[in-house]
């Protein structure tokens, strides 16, 4: 079979059908490709952005057209990272961002820059692109000037084009591309000489700039993942047990297997379908379910989650090493917080378009993990890397939970069988049950304090989240922090927006307002008087002093009240007030206001940090409403939209959102720290309004 592919768009997102080695060179045109390597630091403060070394970060193609093709291993899935790399590569070429075309996450044509994760992508990428630009920017300044005899600082570069003031002579970038001596100067590594153009300087960074692709994803132009199309694609469908925990007996696929059509595959585990259309597949899957015999083993329920968690803790649940120093302490207390499983609700659930071919195996798929995919698919194949690609459009929403191959693997093994190429679609209820989830936590929280109300000791143990967020950034002589797993975890688990920071970030901020009241200070003043971090100290002075906390704390309003958190994760800084109103019984709770401050570093792009802070907040406020899984017997209950309620357009409060533009320090990124205040904000601001402590999640079940 051949891979067919059309050129690049102006938005400079390749076609949904990819790219061959070939047609690339055909789609980029004359030029050339310049292949660089770049640090991924530029974070450090102590350390120079300079420094060269590290992993193949861009790959720059300067076409004889004008054009400028950037490469990244990075995908898009609504965090605007398509925009930012864009502007990252063109501040450093002296160009409009219009000029710039970029491929994302395709493992034949870019390189493996990482997961799409952790916010890595603005403090290790775009330093990166930035290097690899810079240098061919400097490359191009060089052969202009010795060409011309003069000095390259003499040398002016803005808009593609290099001028000479004194002699007035110019070159463009493209008139440069098609020299052949230009060939071997950009053999030169990216060295200790690249500068990057400072924040002060910055022309295209620090401004808006929408996604480049931005009309095709509105008019629908665009195709994600689950609009793939290729010539006589079938549509798969796969077995699904009944329950977790339960092994398939026998099942008859011959009533499948009489729908003309229909191709029907068991390996193993896997039992799956092929068809023409989704009605066929559909149809072919219901004969086999109704013939398939399991054996359902025993499975913790939701009730249990909590005791389940710490009576299977790894190594036991460590004790508290300061108890004998506790009851010597003026004031001490302990709490425990428990933290449902919760699902990532992307709106695009998962989906992958498998066609084998003379070249291998070709997949279009929705992840944030396009190389930890293609070494999955190598795997289960048993494939040398070049006989696997991984083709990543535009997607719809991960937030941490498209890190697997699960569906591709589940089309590519259909694919195979049927000699066709397959497209797997999760359905809703899919998703809901067979993805991973945000873990459950159970976190133990003691604290200890002297008369002044200063902590002296804190012991923190997280039972199952993960260690993101554990240490504090309060003061505390005596620590003693601890994440531990779980050996048996429930459900399967795996990454969410900020990780573990979620579940540790809401127990440790409830817990200090608990300590605040002990202590008989106010939640602001006790936290600003253990707390020595400047940055964050700055982020929370500034939300109280914009929600006008000090005059809203005192007054008291019948089922209204207000409440604070902050915290710090993946280098950035928040902090957030929030005003709710609640009846006792915390059935009608709504928040009324949250505003928010944030501080990650110098800002990239204004409008799309904003847009990443306001979808932080949004979908921090679920978990702490409603979001929760319902599970018992094996079998998830509440497996849909309908049941499990993520926040409505009725649920949104007044978003009151500042950013701290720190033009002092290195970008870092924004994505995901944001969402770590929102929840114990609110879980403080019920026992303003109500008098209830929470001491767990979602509110309305503590």
């Amino acid at each position: 079979m051949k891979t067919n592919a059309t050129p690049l768009s102006p938005t400079g997102q390749h076609s949904a059908e990819g790219l061959t080695r070939r047609r690339f060179v055909q789609v980029l045109g004359a030029g050339l490709l310049v292949s660089v390597t770049g640090p991924a630091l530029a974070q450090n403060r102590r350390r120079s952005s300079r420094g060269g070394g590290g992993p193949i970060a861009a790959r720059i193609h300067l076409g004889a057209d004008g054009r400028i093709t950037v490469l990244t291993g990075k995908i898009e899935a609504g965090q605007g990272a398509r925009a930012e790399i864009t502007q990252a590569a063109a501040e450093e070429l002296r160009v409009a961002p219009e000029a710039i075309d970029l491929i994302m996450g395709d493992t034949r044509l870019t390189p493996d820059d990482g997961i799409t994760a952790g916010s890595r992508t603005t403090p290790s990428t775009l330093p990166a692109v930035r290097r690899g630009a810079a240098a061919a920017r400097e490359v191009l300044v060089e052969m202009a000037a010795r060409e011309w005899g003069v000095d390259p600082p003499a040398i002016e570069v803005a808009d593609g084009r290099l001028k000479h003031a004194a002699s007035g002579r110019s070159v463009t970038y493209a008139e440069l591309a098609g020299r052949p001596s230009l060939a071997k100067a950009f053999q030169r590594p990216v060295g200790d000489g690249v500068t990057l153009t400072p924040v002060k300087s910055w022309r295209v960074m620090g401004q808006n700039f929408p996604r480049p692709n931005a009309r095709a994803l509105v008019t629908g132009e665009h195709r994600f993942p689950f609009d793939q199309v290729r010539p006589g694609m079938l549509y798969g469908k796969v077995l699904r047990p009944p329950a977790y925990r339960a092994r398939l007996v026998s099942v008859d696929l011959a009533p499948a297997r009489a729908i003309e059509g229909v191709v029907v595959v068991w390996d193993g585990d896997f039992v799956g379908v092929a068809a023409p259309t989704t009605h066929q597949a559909r149809k072919a899957l219901a004969a086999i379910e109704a013939t398939a015999r399991w054996e359902i083993l025993p499975h913790p329920s939701s009730r249990e989650l909590f005791e389940h968690l710490r009576t299977t803790a790894r190594g036991g649940v460590p004790s508290n090493p300061f108890a004998g120093e506790f009851a010597q302490a003026a004031q001490s207390l302990e709490r425990t917080y428990h933290v449902p499983y919760v699902q990532h609700a992307p709106m695009e659930p998962r989906a992958a378009l498998a066609e084998w071919s003379d070249d291998g195996l070709t997949v279009w798929m929705g992840t944030q993990n396009p190389f930890g995919c293609q070494r999955e698919l190598r795997r289960v194949f048993d494939l040398p890397a070049d006989r696997v690609r991984v083709v990543v459009p535009d997607f719809g929403g991960g937030f941490g939970g498209k890190h697997t191959a699960e569906a591709a693997i589940e089309a590519a093994r259909l694919a195979q069988a049927a000699g066709r190429p397959v497209i797997r679609q999760w359905t809703r209820e899919e998703e809901f049950t067979w993805a991973y989830f945000r873990p459950a936590a159970v976190i133990d929280v003691a604290g200890a304090l002297d008369a002044q109300g200063r902590l002296t000791h804190w012991h923190f143990v997280s039972i199952n989240p993960g260690g993101a967020g554990l240490a504090t950034p309060y003061r505390a002589p005596q620590r003693h922090e601890r994440a531990v797993a779980s050996q048996d975890p429930p459900l399967r688990q795996g990454s969410y927006r900020a990780l573990g920071a979620t579940a540790n970030n809401f127990a440790r901020e409830c817990f200090m307002d608990e300590l605040a009241a002990l202590a008989g200070m106010d939640p602001l003043a006790f936290r600003l008087a253990n707390l020595e971090e400047p940055r964050l100290r700055a982020v929370l002075i500034e939300a109280a002093r914009r929600f006008g906390w000090e005059e809203k704390a005192r007054r008291r309003e019948p089922g209204v009240g207000v409440g604070l958190a902050c915290g710090t994760e993946k280098g950035s800084f928040v902090a957030a007030c929030v005003e709710i109103e609640t009846d006792p019984s915390l059935r009608q709770l709504r928040v009324r206001r949250v505003c928010e401050v944030f501080e990650c570093g110098a800002v990239v792009n204004p409008d799309n940090l904003r847009a990443q802070i306001q979808g932080a907040i949004i979908m921090g406020l679920g978990p702490v409403l409603r979001e929760a899984m319902r599970f018992a017997g094996g079998r998830m209950g509440n497996a849909s939209f309908e049941r499990y309620r993520v926040p409505r357009f009725s649920d949104l409060p007044e978003l009151d959102i500042h950013v701290l533009d720190r033009r002092d320090l290195p970008s870092v990124g924004g994505g995901e720290t944001p969402i770590i205040a929102v929840a114990p904000a609110v879980a403080n601001a019920v026992y303003h309004a109500v008098g209830r402590r929470i001491h767990a999640l979602p509110v309305s079940a503590a």
